[in-house]
């Protein structure tokens, strides 16, 4: 949902940004890659170690850079199809690191329902993302959903942020988040599915 009603307001703030960068010879492609690289090691690196704080603070800092690139790819002109599979590999890959490290986290502190709560966001989110793109591919649309990635992310960060803030933990509200993103996840799918479903059946109609 802030997708669809954000992503104009969003754009429009990052072009001058986005044309300094380009300018300076920085291609998107790359900061693709550095936002990639930098989420998943700060995931990697402090949510398994309990430092949930300082893993929110970083991993929110690299996301930022995935809404970067697009700017710099519109003012640049360098967007390319190759770039799109990119940038799309690269969010299942940070949204992975930060849903498998929580759960890693739990695994060592022998907590299994928060360990099947993480793994259930993992794979509900990548099976939200592949039912967007198979639709796709089959000229279809299936951008609806109460839980795409900008709210999976908010979500699970501001449930880690709380978790670690120093000297204010918030008890179970990285619980709270996960489960209502297992939730929220599930509802999404069904509702990408219902969508591609009516589609289809209009296709067939119309036929």
């Amino acid at each position: 949902m802030l997708n669809i009603h954000l992503r104009a307001t969003v754009s429009r703030g990052l072009q001058p940004l986005g044309r300094r960068l380009a300018d300076a010879g920085i291609t998107p492609n790359a900061i693709t890659v550095v936002g990639t690289v930098g989420a998943v090691a700060a995931a990697v690196v402090c949510f398994p170690r309990g430092w949930f704080f300082a893993g929110t603070l970083l991993i929110w800092a690299f996301v930022m850079l995935d809404i970067v690139d697009g700017a710099v790819a519109r003012a640049g002109g360098k967007g390319s199809p190759f770039g799109g599979v990119l940038d799309s590999t690269c969010d299942r890959v940070a949204d992975a690191a930060v849903f498998g490290a929580v759960g890693w986290y739990y695994a060592m502190h022998g907590q299994r329902w928060m360990l099947l709560a993480a793994l259930l966001c993992l794979v509900l989110g990548s099976l939200t993302s592949y039912i967007r793109s198979r639709a796709e591919a089959a000229g279809m649309n299936a951008t609806v959903g109460i839980a795409e990635r900008a709210e999976r992310l908010i979500i699970v960060l501001v449930g880690t942020g709380l978790t670690g803030l120093p000297g204010y933990h918030v008890p179970y509200v990285l619980a709270i988040a996960l489960w209502g993103l297992v939730g929220a996840s599930t509802i999404t799918v069904c509702q990408r599915l219902a969508t591609v479903w009516q589609q289809s059946r209009a296709a067939s109609a119309g036929s």
